[in-house]
C-alpha cells in the first residue's frame, strides 16, 4: 500500500513515504505488480495442499462408481482344458486284460450373474454418493482456505512493505531533528539533552528499520511459497480508500446463510446420513438376497481305449469325439438363519456410531454459528477503529504542525515533536494494517458462512491500484 495520504509530513520527511514504497518495490520485485485475483489463480496451480485435495475428491469420484458396480451384472468367461490318463489291469475268464484311457475334453463356459436383491449392497452404493458429497464439500472448504492463505499473505506483504516505508520516513525526520538539534546546541539556543534524544531515537529507529526489512523479506517469501513464482509484488490499495460495507448487515443472516452453505456442516449431515445407512447395512444381516445366475457352455470330449490282452498280440483300439452343450438358468435365495448374534451387535454399534456423528453436526452447528458471529463481529470492530484511525490521523498531522511551530518558537522542545511524529507514523501504520485487516476479516466473514467463492477477490481487486 503506497502511503501518500501523508502530505502533510513532506516537510519533515524528505522522501515522500509514496517514493519509499514504488522504489522498495521495484528493487524487490523488478515485475509489473500484480492483483489479487492473479495471485489466487496462480496458486490454484501450485499449492500442494489445494492439489491434494482436488485429486482427493476426483478419487472420490471413482470411488463411487465402483459402489454402483454391484448394481450391475457380473459376466465371466471360463475356458479349460483337461487331459485324462489310466490304466487298468483286469481279468476275464482267465485271460489278463490291460486296458489305457486317454480322454481329452476342452470347454468354454459363459457365466452371468445379476443380484436382485441386496440391502446391504444398496446402503453401500448410497453411503458411496454421500461419500462423494463430502469430498466434494471438503474440497470447497480447502479452495476457501486457499482463497483466505492467499488473501493473507498478500497484505501481509504490503503491511510489511509499509511498515519499512514508515520506518525509513520516520527514521528521515528524525535525522533532520538530529540535524537541528545539533546546529541548535553549537549556536547556544538548545541542550545537549535534545542532541542525546535525537540521536537515542535516530538509533532506535536504525533497528528498526532492519527489523522491518527483515519481517518484509520473510513475508514476500511466504506469498512467493504460496504461488510459486519469485519476485512477486502486490498491488497496494488506491487512495482514498473507501471500504464496502458488510452486505447483509444483519449478523442473523449471515449465521441462517452459514446453516444452509457452511462446508462443514454439509460434510457432518452426510457423514450422518452415511452413519444411518450403516445402520440399515447391519440391519441387512437378517434380510434374505436373491441372485440370478445364467450360464452357457459348450465341451468338446474326444479320446481313446486301448484293450491289451497280456502275453498275446491282440490289441483292440476304439476313439470317441463328440460336442456338447448345456445351458443353465439358477435363481438363488439365501435366508440367514443365526450367525452367533453378531448381527445383532453389529446394529448395535452403529447405533452407538449414529449417535456421534449426530452430536458431531450439533457441534459443527454450533461452532460455525459462534465462528461466523466472531468474524462479523470482528470485521465491524476492524471497520470502526479504521475510522477511528483516520481521525487519529488527522488529528495527529495537525499536532505534530502544531510542536513543530511550538519548537520554533521556544515553547516546546525536541522530545515533543519526536514523539508527535512517532505518535503520526505509528497511527499511519495501524491505519494501513487496520485496512488489510478489514479486507481479510470480510474474506474470512464469507469464509466461515459458506459463501466465499473466487469472484469475492474481484471487491477486493477494485480497491487496488491499477
Amino acid at each position: 500500500m503506497t502511503l501518500t495520504r501523508r502530505p502533510a509530513l513532506t516537510r519533515a520527511a524528505g522522501l515522500t513515504p509514496l517514493a519509499l514504497a514504488l522504489a522498495l518495490g521495484f528493487a524487490a520485485a523488478g515485475a509489473r505488480a500484480e492483483s489479487l485475483k492473479e495471485m489466487y489463480e496462480l496458486a490454484r496451480a501450485y499449492d500442494a495442499s489445494y492439489l491434494a485435495a482436488r485429486a482427493q475428491a476426483e478419487s472420490a469420484e471413482y470411488r463411487t462408481a465402483q459402489a454402483r458396480a454391484l448394481r450391475l451384472p457380473s459376466v465371466g468367461l471360463q475356458a479349460s482344458s483337461t487331459l485324462v490318463r489310466a490304466e487298468q489291469d483286469s481279468e476275464n475268464s482267465g485271460t489278463a486284460v490291460t486296458t489305457e484311457v486317454d480322454t481329452t475334453t476342452n470347454q468354454v463356459v459363459l457365466n452371468a450373474q445379476q443380484t436382485l436383491f441386496n440391502r446391504a449392497n444398496s446402503a453401500t452404493i448410497e453411503q458411496a454418493e454421500r461419500s462423494l458429497a463430502i469430498a466434494q464439500a471438503q474440497w470447497r472448504a480447502v479452495e476457501q482456505e486457499l482463497i483466505v492463505r492467499v488473501a493473507q499473505a498478500y497484505f501481509d506483504v504490503l503491511a510489511a512493505s509499509d511498515t519499512l516505508s514508515t520506518v525509513q520516513a520516520s527514521k528521515k525526520a528524525i535525522s533532520e531533528q538530529l540535524a537541528s538539534a545539533k546546529r541548535n546546541f553549537e549556536v547556544g539556543t538548545a541542550t545537549i539533552t535534545d542532541t542525546r534524544e535525537a540521536q537515542a531515537r535516530y538509533d532506535l529507529s536504525l533497528a528498526q528499520e532492519l527489523a522491518a526489512e527483515n519481517d518484509l523479506r520473510v513475508k514476500r517469501l511466504a506469498l512467493e511459497q504460496l504461488v510459486g513464482r519469485p519476485a512477486v509484488e502486490p498491488r497496494p490499495l488506491a487512495l482514498p480508500v473507501a471500504l464496502p460495507p458488510v452486505a447483509p448487515a444483519n449478523v442473523d443472516d449471515w449465521v441462517s446463510g452459514a446453516e444452509a452453505r457452511s462446508p462443514s456442516i454439509q460434510a457432518a449431515q452426510l457423514a450422518l446420513e452415511v452413519a444411518r445407512l450403516e445402520t440399515d447395512k447391519a440391519r441387512a444381516g437378517h434380510l434374505p438376497t436373491v441372485t440370478l445366475g445364467a450360464s452357457y457352455g459348450q465341451t468338446w470330449p474326444n479320446g481313446s481305449t486301448e484293450t491289451r490282452l497280456r502275453g498275446t498280440d491282440t490289441l483292440v483300439s476304439t476313439s470317441r469325439n463328440g460336442e456338447g452343450r448345456n445351458a443353465a438358468l439358477a435363481l438363488t435365495v439365501n435366508v440367514p438363519l443365526f450367525a452367533g448374534f453378531s448381527v445383532q451387535n453389529r446394529v448395535k454399534e452403529t447405533l452407538s456410531l449414529e449417535e456421534k456423528a449426530r452430536n458431531d453436526l450439533d457441534a459443527s452447528r454450533r461452532g460455525v454459528t459462534q465462528l461466523t458471529r466472531q468474524a462479523y463481529l470482528g470485521v465491524q470492530t476492524g471497520r470502526a477503529q479504521v475510522k477511528a484511525l483516520e481521525a487519529a490521523e488527522s488529528s495527529s498531522k495537525l499536532a505534530l504542525e502544531a510542536t513543530q511551530l511550538g519548537y520554533k518558537v521556544g515553547v516546546r522542545v525536541n522530545l515533543d515533536v519526536l514523539n508527535a511524529q512517532t505518535q503520526l507514523f505509528t497511527t499511519q501504520r495501524d491505519l494501513a494494517k487496520a485496512r488489510y485487516d478489514v479486507i481479510v476479516g470480510d474474506l474470512k466473514l464469507r469464509q466461515v458462512a459458506g459463501q466465499l467463492q473466487p469472484e469475492d477477490l474481484n471487491a477486493a481487486d477494485a480497491l487496488l491500484a491499477r
